[in-house]
């Protein structure tokens, strides 16, 4: 038996060399140019909640069965991956709400790839009739129609993921009679400095702007719309910044806030980072709206994408169900095309990967 996986990013490299090391051939397919996904172009942290109940309270519409199932399985999954010799960053999350560890994105990548030890065939699709399959295709960020459709109507999201996570797995899914998840309409991203900037791949992480909950947040009119208060994760910021005409907003900060320090930046320095791309960055007074004199800066924010929340419902043994909750015979799902794990909340998708690719393999080999 071969299995084959549609999608050469987290989910389905560990998938390729958790199922070598129980004994099954596989074939990787990926469409797009190279391996990695959107794993490559990430910060590279991989973590959970420090238990289920954390886990449930900060995503409270999530599956709890998927979600026991990260909390038990990823200690062990990662683990695994320094086994195969992926290099650790940190040894932390530095979050204390939180448990893992940083990896070095390429470093990861070239050792699962290297464990995986399979023909990855680069520029191809995955056949639609292939069985075993397990659809690992990174979600549907990277299609502006699903997008308008799912996700925000107007569908002007800055996509900040590689960009051939286009829904194929949902589409394949969903021609098969499989079911979706919940949180179909949410999403994970980061507000990036709006266009004019300039932002390349190699830009997603360093030009992220993770200070709204510290910052006065305004809408084109200059009225207020952020939820109250705004997460720790600011998820819910950028899902209600994509909600938004043009997906951008303003956010303004003080003297106080520009030495904040998040994620080993100030404030300050993420400013700066975005003047240098190219980003508007005003005096709060040149906005041309009555703004308290304490606001120092006005910077112009974009909803970025990183990765849907809902696409396809699974099972614990990352088995693919139809509307009945049956699985399908032969078709799984790891990554971000399973959804309805971080429903209502925010939690890490290369978790996610790592566990459900590694349970899809085990679950095939039987």
């Amino acid at each position: 038996m071969t299995l084959h996986i549609a999608g050469a990013g987290m989910a389905g490299l560990c998938a390729a060399a958790r199922a070598r090391e129980l004994g099954l051939d596989v074939v990787v397919h990926e469409k797009g140019d190279r391996v990695g996904g959107s794993m490559l172009l990430s910060s590279c942290v991989v973590w959970r909640y420090r238990d289920v109940d954390a886990f449930r309270a900060e995503c409270p519409g999530g599956d709890p069965a998927l979600q026991r199932a990260v909390i038990e399985r990823l200690d062990d999954g990662l683990d695994w991956l320094q086994s195969l010799g992926a290099p650790v960053v940190w040894e932390e999350t530095g979050n204390p709400r939180t448990v893992g560890i940083r990896l070095d994105p390429r470093g990861l990548t070239d050792a699962l790839v290297r464990a995986a030890g399979v023909e990855i065939r680069v520029g191809e699709g995955a056949p639609a009739d292939a069985r075993p399959l397990l659809l690992a295709t990174g979600g549907f960020q990277g299609d502006p129609e699903l997008v308008r459709e799912h996700v925000a109507p107007g569908g002007e999201l800055l996509l900040r993921a590689n960009r051939w996570s286009s829904g194929d797995g949902l589409r394949l899914a969903l021609s098969l009679g499989a079911a979706v998840s919940t949180g179909l309409d949410e999403f994970y991203g980061r507000a990036m400095p709006a266009p004019p900037a300039r932002i390349d791949e190699d830009d997603f992480v360093p030009l992220a702007q993770l200070y709204g909950r510290y910052a006065l947040v305004l809408d084109e009119r200059g009225e207020e719309f952020a939820p109250d208060p705004v997460s720790w994760s600011e998820t819910d910021l950028v899902q209600a910044i994509g909600r938004q005409p043009g997906a951008t907003a303003w956010y303004l900060v003080d003297d106080e806030t520009l030495d904040v320090e998040q994620r080993g930046r100030t404030v300050r320095e993420m400013i700066e980072a975005a003047r240098a791309a190219g980003g508007e960055v005003l005096l709060a007074g040149e906005l041309g709206i009555d703004v308290p004199n304490a606001y120092r800066y006005a910077v112009h924010v974009i909803a970025g994408i990183t990765h849907t929340i809902g696409g396809v419902r699974i099972d614990p043994s990352a088995r693919v169900l139809d509307e009945g909750g049956r699985p399908i015979e032969g078709l799984y799902a790891a990554g971000a095309d399973a959804g309805g794990i971080a429903t209502g909340g925010y939690a890490s998708g290369l978790a996610n990967a790592l566990v459900f690719g590694r349970v899809a393999a085990e679950t095939a080999a039987g």
